[in-house]
């Protein structure tokens, strides 16, 4: 049976996703709550949607400086508001959770969402889920590729029987409910591992690239390494997908777009950075520098954007591009503003010209 997550597509796939943090407006100073967050992505949602884009994201954080730590419900939600979107995590924390639950959680959501249910998995930037939940840091990776290849099991069989180190065999376990699709679509998140370009081409999932900054060439040997090992593993070529992810603000002219971007983009990572041990301030000079016009930052005019995703597009020949733009205490009116723009103005160029 071919799998309804690896049809073909005739034009890139345009959507958003946000992490859901909870930064105060360097504007005003003012800071929502976890509560208006959510509100204000489930309207977010809504509006994608309604506006024609194709993918919506949901990232998985464990600490109070953001809002979500349960992408699946808040996609339920998001599901009832919506008629076409996808609806994906952005990223899974995948080595903190358990396979079986993590499917049954997913499967649930494609079962209400009629279909529309997708994972990006990923090994965390953040170390809290592993202590919060009980695993040992020190098998970050171990728990990552065993917990990969048993959600594939689970995603590919009703019954299943199965060992592994990190958690309880399975006899013959029923595995239910089963989604809508034949099954769940996987993308392995990676933001610069080689190693793990080269997981997801072996087990045949996708690939979703982060590219938050400076020259996009330098992740084109991840999708080549990727497209080796899955040619390697006997996957087709034709059903391998890549997705580019990356910060996104657009406006009328692309200085206006940095004017008005900039505040939140600095503030966003001021915040961010502390937490990685980083310099936490930006300078306008460091910002002009990542947002020129050969760079991954996408800030600009809707032609700039729409000249960097074609850009890319020559690069790696992907199916996806979703952008990242409510960060750094950005009021929903912008972000809305944003989802327009994308939506009217960039989308239907992209697509036009993906599907040539």
């Amino acid at each position: 049976m071919k799998k309804e997550s690896k049809t073909k597509q005739s034009s890139m796939e345009i959507g958003i996703y946000t992490l859901a943090d909870l930064g105060a407006d360097p504007q005003t100073g003012n800071k929502i709550s976890a509560r208006q967050r959510i509100v204000e992505i489930i309207e977010a949602g809504k509006m994608a949607d309604e506006a024609g884009l194709d993918v919506f994201g949901v990232g998985e954080h464990h600490r109070l400086d953001y809002a979500v730590s349960a992408p699946p419900v808040v996609l339920s939600a998001l599901s009832q508001v919506t008629k076409k979107i996808k609806l994906t995590s952005a990223t899974t924390v995948l080595n903190t959770v358990d396979p079986v639950r993590l499917f049954e959680d997913f499967a649930t959501l494609d079962l209400v969402s009629n279909g529309r249910a997708e994972i990006i998995a990923g090994r965390g930037a953040f170390i809290e889920s592993f202590p919060l939940f009980g695993y040992d840091l020190s098998q970050y990776d171990e728990l990552f590729e065993e917990n990969i290849e048993l959600f594939l099991k689970l995603n590919a069989s009703e019954k299943i029987t199965w060992n592994g180190h990190f958690r309880s065999g399975l006899s013959d376990a029923e595995i239910a409910p089963r989604p809508v699709q034949s099954q769940i679509p996987l993308w392995v998140g990676v933001g610069g591992t080689p190693e793990s370009a080269a997981r997801a081409g072996r087990l045949g999932t996708g690939l979703a690239l982060a590219i938050l900054g400076g020259d996009p060439l330098r992740f084109k040997p991840l999708v080549d390494i990727y497209r080796q090992a899955a040619s390697q593993a006997g996957h087709s070529l034709e059903d391998l997908k890549v997705g580019v992810s990356g910060h996104t603000f657009i406006s009328k002219t692309t200085q206006k777009a940095k004017n008005e971007f900039f505040p939140y983009y600095s503030n966003y990572w001021g915040y961010l950075n502390p937490q990685g041990g980083m310099e936490t301030r930006m300078s306008i000079a460091d910002f002009e520098h990542l947002s020129a016009p050969e760079t991954a930052l996408f800030v600009g005019s809707s032609q700039q954007i729409i000249e960097k995703i074609l850009r890319q597009y020559e690069l790696f020949g992907h199916q996806r591009f979703i952008a990242q733009m409510d960060i750094g205490g950005m009021p929903y009116k912008k972000v809305a503003e944003n989802i327009e723009r994308l939506a009217t103005e960039v989308a239907p160029v992209i697509r036009r010209e993906t599907s040539k």
